[in-house]
C-alpha cells in the first residue's frame, strides 16, 4: 500500500507541477511571435511565485494544510490552475490577464506542493528523507517537463500550454485514490504563534536559514538555465539545431538531472545525516554557480556536463531541509511549519529571479550566475549551527 500511495502521490504531483513552468518554459518561442521585455519575461515565472507565497501565506496563517482534507484541498487546488493555464491561450502573451492567470496558478500550487509532503510524511517510518525526496523530485520534473513538450512541439508554444494543463486536470482527479498513511494526526486548533514558531525555535530557524539559503541559488537558476544555454548554443552548437538542443539539454539538467539528485540525495540523508548531506550539496552546487559561466560559448558536451552536475546538486538538498523541518515539529503542526517554510522560501526567489537579468546586463552571461553562490554558503553556515544544536539528534533518527 505504501508503494502504491507513494507512487500516485508523485504522479500527481508531476503532472500538476508541470503547470509552474509550463509559460516560462516555452519564452523562446512565445519571444519569436512577440516583442516582450526582459521584465515581463521574468513574470512569465515570478508572478508564479508571487501567487505561491500569496497562497501559502494564506494557507498558513489559516493552517489550511493540516485542518483540511489533504486530498481535497489537493483536488481543488489543481482543477483551479488547470483552468487558469489554459486560459493563457485566449489571451496574447504580454497582456495583463495571462500575469493574472500565472498568480492564480502559483496560488494553487500552495495547495498541491507543501500538502503532498505532508502526505507523504504519513508513510514515513526511518525514511522521511527519502519519501519527501521523491516529492521533490517530482517538482523538479514536473517544473522541467514543460521543456521537454516544448522541444518536440514545435515552434507552437501553445502545444505545451494546453499539454500541462491536461495533465493537470488529471492529476486533480487521481490524487483522490491515494491513501494517506498511519502517521495522520488531527491537527490542533490553530493559533498564530504556532506560526511563528517557524522562525522563534532556534533548531526550527537553522533548518530555514539553511533553506533560504538554498533558495536563492534555486529557482534563479532553474528559471534562467534554459536562456543561458539557448545563448550558449547560439555561439556553439556543435552542429546540433540549437533551440532543439538548448530545449532538450534543459530538460535533461532540471528534469533528469533533478530527479536523480533527489531521491540519491534523500537516500544518502537517511543514512549519513540531513546536515552533511545539505552542506555537501550546497557546496557543491554554489562551486557550479560559480564556474558554470566561465563556460558560456564552450562546447556543448562541456557545458552540459557541468550544468547536469549543477542540476543534480542543487536539487539535491532540498527535500532534507522539508525533512529537517517535520521532525523538528510539533507533528500536529507538520503541514503548517512546511507551508511557513516554503512560504519565505518563494518570497525570496521573487529576489533573485528578477536580479539575474539585471545581472546579465551587468556584467554579461560568463558572470551573472557567481551572485547565487552566496546562498549555499549562508546555507552552509546555517546547517553547521543545526549540527551544532541539542535538538539535531532528531534528525534522520540521530543521523546528523
Amino acid at each position: 500500500m505504501k508503494i502504491y500511495a507513494i507512487g500516485l502521490l508523485a504522479v500527481c504531483e508531476v503532472a500538476a507541477l508541470a503547470l509552474w513552468f509550463s509559460a516560462s518554459a516555452v519564452v523562446p518561442s512565445i519571444t519569436a511571435e512577440y516583442q516582450l521585455s526582459d521584465v515581463e519575461i521574468s513574470l512569465f515565472t515570478s508572478m508564479v511565485q508571487a501567487g505561491f507565497v500569496t497562497g501559502t501565506l494564506i494557507s498558513a496563517l489559516l493552517g489550511l494544510a493540516d485542518r483540511l482534507d489533504s486530498r481535497r484541498f489537493f483536488m481543488v487546488s489543481a482543477l483551479i490552475a488547470s483552468a487558469a493555464n489554459a486560459t493563457i491561450l485566449l489571451v496574447e502573451p504580454g497582456s495583463p490577464l495571462v500575469y493574472g492567470a500565472r498568480f492564480i496558478t502559483g496560488m494553487c500550487m500552495a495547495g498541491v506542493y507543501p500538502v503532498g509532503m505532508k502526505m507523504a510524511s504519513t508513510w514515513a517510518k526511518g525514511d522521511l528523507g527519502l519519501l519527501v525526496a521523491i516529492l521533490v523530485g517530482a517538482l523538479t520534473l514536473g517544473s522541467a517537463s514543460p521543456h521537454l513538450f516544448n522541444a518536440f512541439g514545435g515552434v507552437d508554444w501553445r502545444f505545451t500550454i494546453g499539454a500541462t494543463s491536461v495533465v493537470a486536470l488529471i492529476a486533480a482527479l487521481a490524487i483522490n485514490l491515494a491513501p494517506l498513511g498511519p502517521g495522520q494526526t488531527a491537527a490542533k486548533t490553530f493559533e498564530i504563534q504556532h506560526l511563528t514558531a517557524a522562525f522563534r525555535n532556534r533548531s526550527l530557524r537553522w533548518a530555514n536559514y539553511g533553506y533560504l539559503g538554498h533558495m536563492w541559488e534555486l529557482y534563479a537558476m532553474w528559471a534562467w538555465i534554459g536562456v543561458f544555454l539557448a545563448a550558449s548554443f547560439q555561439i556553439n552548437s556543435a552542429g546540433f539545431e540549437p533551440t532543439f538542443l538548448a530545449r532538450s539539454t534543459t530538460f535533461i539538467v532540471m528534469g533528469i538531472g533533478g530527479l536523480f539528485g533527489s531521491i540519491i540525495g534523500g537516500w544518502l540523508s537517511d543514512r549519513y545525516g540531513r546536515t552533511w548531506l545539505t552542506m555537501c550539496a550546497m557546496g557543491l552546487s554554489g562551486s557550479c554557480a560559480l564556474i558554470v559561466g566561465l563556460l558560456y560559448g564552450a562546447h556543448p558536451v562541456l557545458l552540459g556536463g557541468l550544468c547536469l552536475i549543477w542540476g543534480i546538486t542543487v536539487i539535491a538538498d532540498s527535500a532534507q531541509f522539508s525533512a529537517s523541518v517535520a521532525e523538528l515539529s510539533d507533528p500536529q503542526l507538520v503541514g503548517t511549519m512546511l507551508t511557513a517554510q516554503t512560504c519565505a522560501g518563494f518570497i525570496l526567489t521573487l529576489i533573485t529571479i528578477h536580479l539575474m537579468p539585471v545581472f546579465v546586463d551587468a556584467v554579461g552571461w560568463r558572470y551573472a550566475f557567481m551572485p547565487l553562490a552566496l546562498g549555499p554558503a549562508f546555507g552552509v553556515w546555517s546547517m553547521g549551527r543545526l549540527r551544532q544544536h541539542p535538538d539535531a539528534v532528531k534528525l534522520a533518527g540521530g543521523r546528523k
